[in-house]
C-alpha cells in the first residue's frame, strides 16, 4: 500500500504563502504629547534646527576669523620731543631786575600732540618763567620757539660756573607723562655762566 503524498495544487490554483495571507492589523500605540506636537510642527521644528545650525556655524566662523593686528601704541613723549638751545634774547618788558632770557626750539617729531606741562631748572637760587606760559601744546611736525626767562633770587645758591646745565621739561601725551632732562650744550652753559657772573658780581649776593 503506497502512501499518499502532499496534494499538488491543481491547475488554476497557486500555493499561498503564510506571509501573503492577510494578517490582522495591529493597533497603533498612542504617542506621547511630544510626539503629537512634533507631528503637528515637524516642518517648523526642522526649519528651526537648520537655522540653529547655521547660526552656530556662523558664530564659529566669526570667532575664528583672522583678526587684524592691534594698532601700535603711541611713542613716549620723551622719544619724540627735542629741545634745542637757540640764542640769548632781550628780556621781556616788565620783568624784574637780575633776570636774563634766551630762546629754545621745542619740536615734536611724530605721534599724538604733546603738552608741555612745566619747564624748570635745577638751581635753587634761580626761578624760571616761559613764553608761552606752560602748559602749552605742540603737534607732530611742529616746532615752537620758547623764550625762557631766569631770575636770580639768591646768588649764594646760584652756580658761579655752570658745567652741564639742563632744563627739566614735563611732557604729556596719550601714552604717558614724563619729566625729561634736556642738556642744551656748551653754548647754553657759556651763556648761563656769563649771565650769572654779570648779575651776581654787580649785585648783592
Amino acid at each position: 500500500m503506497s502512501g499518499v503524498g502532499p496534494v499538488e495544487p491543481g491547475e488554476g490554483t497557486r500555493a499561498r504563502d503564510l506571509s501573503e495571507e492577510d494578517s490582522p492589523s495591529l493597533p497603533r500605540r498612542p504617542r506621547g504629547r511630544f510626539g503629537q506636537w512634533y507631528d503637528r510642527h515637524r516642518r517648523g521644528a526642522l526649519a528651526a534646527a537648520v537655522v540653529a545650525v547655521l547660526l552656530a556655524a556662523g558664530g564659529y566662523l566669526y570667532l575664528t576669523r583672522p583678526h587684524p593686528p592691534a594698532p601700535a601704541a603711541p611713542p613716549y613723549p620723551s622719544q619724540v620731543v627735542d629741545v634745542t638751545y637757540l640764542e640769548p634774547v632781550a628780556t621781556p618788558k616788565g620783568v624784574r631786575p637780575r633776570s636774563f632770557s634766551f630762546a629754545v626750539a621745542l619740536s615734536v617729531e611724530s605721534g599724538p600732540p604733546v603738552t608741555v606741562r612745566s619747564i624748570s631748572q635745577p638751581y635753587p637760587g634761580i626761578s624760571l618763567t616761559s613764553e608761552p606760559l606752560a602748559p602749552f601744546r605742540a603737534r607732530a611736525g611742529e616746532t615752537r620757539n620758547v623764550v625762557i626767562t631766569m631770575h636770580v633770587t639768591d646768588c649764594r645758591k646760584a652756580p658761579e660756573s655752570a658745567g652741564l646745565p639742563f632744563l627739566d621739561v614735563t611732557l604729556r601725551n596719550t601714552r604717558a607723562m614724563e619729566v625729561h632732562s634736556y642738556i642744551l650744550g656748551q653754548r647754553y652753559a657759556q651763556h648761563l655762566s656769563t649771565a650769572l657772573q654779570g648779575i651776581c658780581k654787580h649785585g648783592p649776593r
